[in-house]
């Protein structure tokens, strides 16, 4: 068991709907799952800004045309970023210099999706990818099972890009629900050969239609046997996104984690969780 504090530590104006986090150099980079920006917030000076990951950039896309980005990593001096697959318009990777902020590429992945959700025995109404990890030589994949048949796992992909030939497998990951409402994961990232993880509950059997929240879980698997470490509740009421460590030592980790909001207010809640081993 783990001892946790959770607290509010800070909120950005400027960013609604908060999805994915990634901590580089004291600058908080966040993506939104109603936006075409990349956000970059230096911690120091509370100073947010915003680059566009396509041409004419927006915030508070319609749910129908959204690119729903809801994943991101980074490793090196790049940032990848993509889009959910819960929908036919959701598919894209976007590739971005971590310094510069400059989209280096864009890519259609809907190839790969395709491959996965036939390798996992996924259909489309239950395919809905919500974290990834990169390690340089293979490509960690989070699906969040929230649609009807409840199938949260991790997709592995070999290889320096993720292609539809890229050798991928599959293992499907039982996760503990809350007050009798399912889990499913909502970010990830990679802690010491573990992939640390969120998972929500949320009361709705649609990777489209949002539901009432109940709550949110971190837990960590093994990368050797894929197999959980272990889960601890943190919220009975947050619906958190994003994850990144903030530091660790021998006997405490420190997180960073922001709440989607599921609204067109543009407002980003970020929050410290700490865990005590």
């Amino acid at each position: 068991m783990y001892k946790f504090t959770l607290e509010l530590l800070f909120q950005i104006i400027g960013i609604g709907s908060a999805s994915g986090l990634v901590l580089k150099n004291d600058q908080l980079n966040v993506i939104s799952d109603y936006s075409t920006f990349l956000y970059s917030y230096e911690l120091k000076s509370a100073h947010l800004t915003r680059h566009p990951l396509s041409t004419g950039p927006s915030q508070n896309i319609t749910k129908k045309t959204k690119p729903d980005f809801e994943a991101i990593t980074s490793y090196g001096d790049q940032l990848y970023i993509f889009g959910s697959g819960s929908t036919e318009n959701r598919s894209q990777m976007v590739s971005v210099n971590a310094k510069s902020k400059q989209v280096i590429s864009t890519r259609d992945v809907a190839d790969v999706y395709q491959e996965m959700r036939r390798v996992s025995g996924l259909n489309s109404e239950n395919f809905n990818l919500e974290g990834v990890v990169f390690t340089g030589k293979e490509w960690y994949f989070l699906n969040r099972g929230n649609g009807g048949a409840g199938r949260n796992g991790v997709f592995v992909i070999s290889g320096e890009k993720p292609t539809a030939t890229s050798k991928i497998t599959f293992k499907e990951i039982l996760l503990p629900g809350i007050k009798g409402v399912a889990t499913g994961f909502t970010d990830a990232i990679l802690v010491d050969h573990h992939i640390y993880f969120l998972a929500a509950a949320e009361d709705s059997q649609s990777t489209y239609q949002d539901g009432v929240v109940f709550g949110t879980l971190i837990g960590s698997i093994n990368i050797a046997q894929m197999e959980l470490d272990f889960t601890e509740q943190i919220s009975d009421r947050h619906k958190f996104e994003g994850l990144a460590l903030k530091h660790q030592t021998a006997d405490e980790m420190t997180f960073l984690l922001c709440e989607d909001n599921d609204t067109d207010k543009l407002q980003a809640d970020i929050y410290q969780l700490k865990l005590k081993r």
